[in-house]
């Protein structure tokens, strides 16, 4: 869900912790236009980040996502009207505390960004967007949901976003807070106190593939140093570590999660990224769906797959994919060794045709043709674990 697309502007934004991110001794990149962390030399860099999340805990700075609040006037249910027509899930599912992962789609079908929608109250949601997108989903939503009896709030600056990740991050986060995180299921949320900070949201969400949480506190520095300062030392009996997003990339690639501008664009429709099955066509009009009906009956021309190197070689994003005869018939989209898997995998768009697990292809790597094959998607699954012994004590 995330982004790297840059807006047009020579000064980075930076999140409240930027200042403890340098004195960290982060590597800082521009990422969509925010001065950010991509890792830590002092955690031992990506692929010990990488590890750690998968194996322990780590704790990600995402403040740079955006968030919007749409909700009703008048309780008479114009909010979900509104996200009824602006997304393709269906949020008329949603129960209160339970969120969902969605897009907003241009009418020709396309996305305009992937979101998660969050149901806060009888008539009141919470979209977080992507943060290189964060002005054009603004006005797009503002002008599409124009003639709904709702309010359009964006709250982005209003929150320091920490994503808390791994399968011992329920046991990190249940010390710093009273809300019982051992009920809280994966897509959900409830709202607790967070280091003292009361009626603090708490979700099970995230970008990695692992189990976590994403908490929201106010974004003034001296805050939001605390909160990064406690929850740092409540993860220390767990080994906890800093992450940048560098990290990030390679645990949502492994886990085959969609990263705007890559998997995802305004030239890209749900079919072809293979997202079909969160958009619900049976819940009625919605901007992009006469487009998707249009494009299912006139068929795929290509598909978004998993592809392993055999031949060694890294598939980099917007590496050329093509036939055993050199003819050109797809692209990378991402692509990065899986610290993980310890091989080296990406994801690329091909022709249905060439879309069955097995079937090779070809990736132009530095004037050569370098030998792949595709395989099965997530690369990686999160195995099925019993609850920490920490939930368990809260349930």
């Amino acid at each position: 869900m995330e982004s790297t697309t840059t807006p047009t502007t020579a000064v980075l934004r930076k999140t409240a912790l930027n200042e403890k991110h340098r004195h960290l001794r982060a590597k800082m990149v521009d990422f969509g236009g925010w001065d950010m962390p991509v890792e830590y030399p002092s955690s031992g860099g990506l692929i010990a980040e990488h590890r750690a999340v998968r194996g322990g805990v780590g704790l990600f700075d995402v403040s740079h996502m955006g968030d919007i609040r749409i909700h009703s006037r008048s309780k008479a249910g114009g909010a979900l009207a509104a996200v009824q027509h602006i997304s393709m899930n269906d949020a008329s599912l949603l129960t209160i505390g339970q969120a969902h992962y969605s897009a907003m789609l241009y009418p020709q079908g396309t996305f305009v960004d992937d979101v998660i929608v969050h149901r806060l109250g009888e008539d009141d949601y919470l979209l977080v967007i992507n943060a290189g997108t964060r002005e054009k989903d603004i006005s797009w939503v503002r002008e599409n949901t124009k003639g709904f009896d709702c309010v359009v709030e964006e709250l982005s600056d209003a929150y320091t976003q920490l994503a808390i990740q791994g399968p011992r991050a329920v046991d990190v986060l249940q010390k710093l807070t009273d809300a019982n995180l051992g009920v809280v299921k994966n897509y959900w949320f409830t709202h607790g106190t967070v280091c003292g900070l009361k009626n603090t949201l708490i979700a099970r969400t995230g970008y990695t593939g692992e189990d976590g949480f994403e908490i929201y506190v106010p974004s003034d520095v001296a805050t939001s140093e605390r909160v990064w300062n406690e929850v740092m030392e409540a993860g220390r009996e767990f080994g906890i570590v800093p992450c940048g997003l560098g990290c990030r990339n390679t645990l949502r690639l492994e886990s085959k999660m969609a990263l705007y501008g890559h998997e995802i664009s305004d030239t890209i429709n749900v079919w072809e990224a293979g997202l079909d099955r969160y958009c619900k066509m049976e819940k009625g009009d919605f901007i992009g769906r006469a487009a998707l009906e249009r494009a299912k009956a006139a068929g795929l021309k290509r598909t978004l797959v998993g592809i392993e190197m055999i031949d060694r070689g890294i598939a980099r994003d917007a590496y050329c994919c093509c036939s055993e005869a050199g003819e050109p018939v797809g692209i990378v989209t991402s692509g990065s060794p899986s610290p993980t898997l310890g091989k080296n995998i990406a994801l690329a768009y091909l022709p249905p045709a060439m879309s069955a697990v097995g079937t090779s292809v070809y990736v132009e790597i530095r004037g050569q043709k370098c030998k792949a094959q595709v395989v099965v998607t997530p690369f990686y699954k999160r195995p099925k674990k019993t609850p920490s012994l920490q939930a368990a004590k809260t349930q």
